[in-house]
């Protein structure tokens, strides 16, 4: 189980957050821009701090009550955004191993072959990375992600600024991965095709509160049809 109590406020907006999730499944994050999303996602990679608890697996990330908060260098998190931040001087291959590097041998979880093959990497590997398409680089920063063995996945809005055809590559090679490894994803994204493609838990989130959480069809069919029809960046 994850288990996310976070607080935090700046200026005019408050994030109050308490939600529990499966830690065997991919979970969707959803809401309206400007909701807490992403400050979510920051504050459990370490990369933010908001007050609060965060556990993973049974693993305290952070509880302010005991004083125990541990840098996000020491989290076992794949953190992917929009900006993919791939290494220009380095080809693919030399980014994904730097993911690599970061793992010590006894404790790696994903081996180079396994992520060349789960995100379709092979043909690019001598690649650098100024001539790759959005979709082939968010591709390769996943990937790199997933080298680092994180205990969890946590993808930003990854889709966003592609073309049809490569959202649909990426996301079947996010959704396989998430199959083969068990690894627990969590995804934010405005798109409800993409969510039901690859989510089956679902997290609603308004004015950095949580609104609604649980099952992905179940939340849909109990979810007022206004507040998803009049939004279309859900």
């Amino acid at each position: 189980m994850i288990d996310v109590q976070l607080r935090l406020q700046r200026r005019e907006f408050t994030l109050d957050v308490q939600v529990q999730l499966p830690d065997r499944r991919a979970t969707a994050l959803v809401g309206p821009s400007g909701c807490g999303k992403t400050t979510v996602l920051r504050a459990m990679a370490g990369l933010l701090h908001a007050a609060g608890r965060v556990t993973v697996a049974e693993q305290v990330w952070q509880d302010d009550a005991t004083g125990r908060y541990m840098p996000a260098h020491q989290r076992a998190v794949g953190y992917v955004s929009q900006e993919t931040s791939l290494f220009a001087h380095l080809n693919v291959r030399r980014n994904l191993e730097f993911g690599l590097k970061r793992v010590g041998l006894g404790s790696r979880r994903v081996s180079l072959d396994q992520a060349v093959v789960l995100l379709n990497l092979a043909a690019l590997m001598s690649r650098n990375t100024h001539g790759l398409s959005g979709g082939e680089r968010q591709r390769v920063a996943i990937a790199r992600a997933l080298l680092a063995s994180p205990q969890l996945l946590l993808l930003d809005e990854p889709l966003t600024g592609l073309d049809a055809p490569r959202k649909a590559e990426v996301l079947e090679c996010i959704r396989r991965l998430h199959e083969e490894l068990a690894m627990p994803v969590i995804y934010v994204s405005h798109a409800m095709d993409e969510v039901r493609q690859l989510a089956s838990h679902l997290v609603l989130m308004e004015a950095g509160r949580v609104s609604a959480s649980g099952p992905l069809e179940t939340v849909l069919r109990d979810a007022e049809p206004a507040r998803l029809e009049n939004r279309p960046s859900i």
